[in-house]
Formats: C-alpha cells, sequence, structure tokens
C-alpha cells in the first residue's frame, strides 16, 4: 500500500519471520551461534530461552535455513507442545518421513531409535526443534529426557532445541526436571535490543527493503528513540509501531514518520500502559533484569552488509 510512496521493494517490517531479513545484533548472532554449534557438536540438549517477542522463532527459522543448507540433516520441527505422549511421537516421526500412524509407543520408540542409528552411522544428523516449549507438560519434558538416552559411547544420536518463553527456565530449573536439566549441553537466551541496536535494526530493515540511504530519512533519530522507548527493544514490537507508523504517515502523507505518530501508534496499541509482572507491580524498561546472550558469532550473518 505505501511501498511505492515511500519507494520501497517490499514491506520492511512484516512480522512473518522471514530469515532473508535477519538483522545480526550481536544478541541475536552468539544465540544463534550457540545453537548452531549445539547442533553441530552433536551437544544434545541446546536450550534457548527469551521474553515475548525477541525473536526466538525468527531464530530458529534462521537456523533451519542454514542446517537446510547442509545434505547431512534432517530435522523434525514442532511448534505445538500441548500434545499426549504417543502424539507426541507420531509427529516427531511423521516430520522425519517415518510411518507413524497407529503404531504403540514401544513400536514408535523402536522405528525412531533404528533411524537415528542408521543415520548416525553415515555420519548423519538430525534435529528435533521445538517452539513454545515453555508449553511442555513435564510428562513430555520426561520424554524428552529419555530420547536423549539414544546414544553410542561418544554422541548422542538425536539433537533437540528446545526454544521458549522465561517459564521454560523455570521449569527446567524445578527439582522434578533435574535430571533433564543436567543433560542440557548449551543454554542461551535471547535479550532485547538496546537503543543503538534498535537504531540499526530499523536502518537495516529499511535497507533490506530497498530504502536508499541518499534519501529522504524515514525515521528520524527522535522518531527512533520514540520506537524504541515505547517497543523495550523487543523486535516484535519494533515493526508493529514502525509498520504502523508508515501506513499513518503514507495516509497523512508524509514523507517520514514523526515522533508524534509514533505516540499516536503507541496509543493505539496500549503500548503506553504499564506492563505488569509478578503480583502486578508496574515494570519499567530499566527494571527489567534481561541477561546477556552466549557465544562466538555466526560469520553467515554477521559480514552480512
Amino acid at each position: 500500500m505505501y511501498k511505492a510512496f515511500f519507494n520501497l521493494t517490499r514491506n520492511p517490517f512484516d512480522l512473518t519471520p522471514d530469515p532473508t531479513c535477519f538483522v545480526p545484533s550481536k544478541r541475536h548472532n552468539e544465540a544463534l551461534a550457540a545453537l548452531y554449534y549445539g547442533v553441530r557438536q552433536h551437544k544434545g540438549f541446546v536450550v534457548l530461552t527469551g521474553e515475548v517477542g525477541t525473536g526466538k522463532t525468527f531464530l530458529l527459522r534462521c537456523l533451519l535455513g542454514v542446517l537446510k543448507e547442509s545434505k547431512d540433516v534432517a530435522y523434525a520441527y514442532l511448534f505445538n507442545g500441548r500434545l499426549a505422549p504417543v502424539e507426541f511421537l507420531q509427529y516427531i516421526l511423521s516430520d522425519l518421513g517415518l510411518a507413524a500412524s497407529g503404531k504403540s509407543k514401544h513400536e514408535l520408540l523402536l522405528g525412531l531409535g533404528e533411524y537415528l542409528i542408521s543415520r548416525r552411522s553415515r555420519d548423519l544428523t538430525t534435529v528435533l526443534i521445538v517452539d513454545e516449549a515453555h508449553l511442555l507438560s513435564a510428562e513430555i519434558l520426561e520424554e524428552l529426557r529419555l530420547l536423549s538416552n539414544l546414544e553410542t559411547t561418544d554422541d548422542k544420536l538425536l539433537q533437540i532445541v528446545l526454544a521458549g518463553q522465561p517459564e521454560l527456565d523455570e521449569k527446567l530449573d524445578s527439582f522434578g526436571l533435574r535430571q533433564l536439566k543436567q543433560r542440557i549441553a548449551v543454554r542461551t537466551q535471547l535479550c532485547p535490543l538496546d537503543a543503538e541496536e534498535t537504531k540499526q535494526y530499523i536502518q537495516q530493515r529499511l535497507k533490506i527493503a530497498g530504502k536508499s540511504t541518499g534519501g529522504s530519512q524515514l525515521f528520524s533519530d527522535e522518531t527512533i528513540a520514540t520506537v524504541f522507548r515505547y517497543s523495550k527493544g523487543l523486535p516484535r514490537l519494533i515493526n508493529t509501531i514502525c509498520e504502523n507508523g508508515l501506513i499513518t504517515a503514507y495516509a497523512r502523507q508524509l514523507e517520514s514518520v514523526t515522533p508524534e505518530i509514533v505516540e499516536d501508534v503507541a496509543k493505539e496499541f496500549r503500548l503506553d500502559a504499564p506492563t505488569l509482572m509478578g503480583e502486578g507491580t508496574p515494570v519499567s524498561p530499566g527494571e527489567m533484569d534481561f541477561q546477556r546472550a552466549m557465544r562466538i558469532l555466526l560469520d553467515r550473518y554477521s559480514d552480512r552488509s
């Protein structure tokens, strides 16, 4: 709708997770590198956590994009954790291209085990990626622990990536899941962007969408600062605010998104309302204790211009 007006080739702030729009902040690079390292080095359990909107699903799509380029990787991708144990196993086998319908749990486990052993004997990698893993029941998490027992004397046959909200950390830290916790080899966390990263994120997304740096400035420094204030550095909220900011600027026939437009968008989405945590204590951005991400940068994305 507004692309021609602003001389853009695509929507710069589309909410659909698209790896081609990946903007490599230090936090995301480190987390992506940790996931990739854990899978390729056959570490077994890899865990990614982060607040709502930090880009966990987006990062998993980027990981899958890298893994798909390798001919030695097969994966199952689970995004619905509200399954019974047998349904859970059936989904995994089906996604790996194995027959699963009508089989008992014993038959499913036997078939999966044979498949994993066969692949590993040919030096191939098999990965299970579970998104929204904070929704998994303790029963399913225990099933995952048992699956992690499928191993040779020196290698894990199935690489398991769990991604979820901070509630996943709480579950994994519980006494009842202490055996699973001890099996986690790589654990990393996604944090919101800081003010400078938010600026780079917005500018890079516009560049990917075809905006020339020599053209008029769509988002001034003051506008970006306002976006950061309301989004708290969460990529999903940054996209929402900026997308609606562009729509509003187009409707008003303005050449740029002003701080006032961002203020209006924030009110429309009630982003000016206090966020409640715990028993209802308002939390400001400065009070939110977000911690570091992990590991080395992944050159594939950090070198992208």
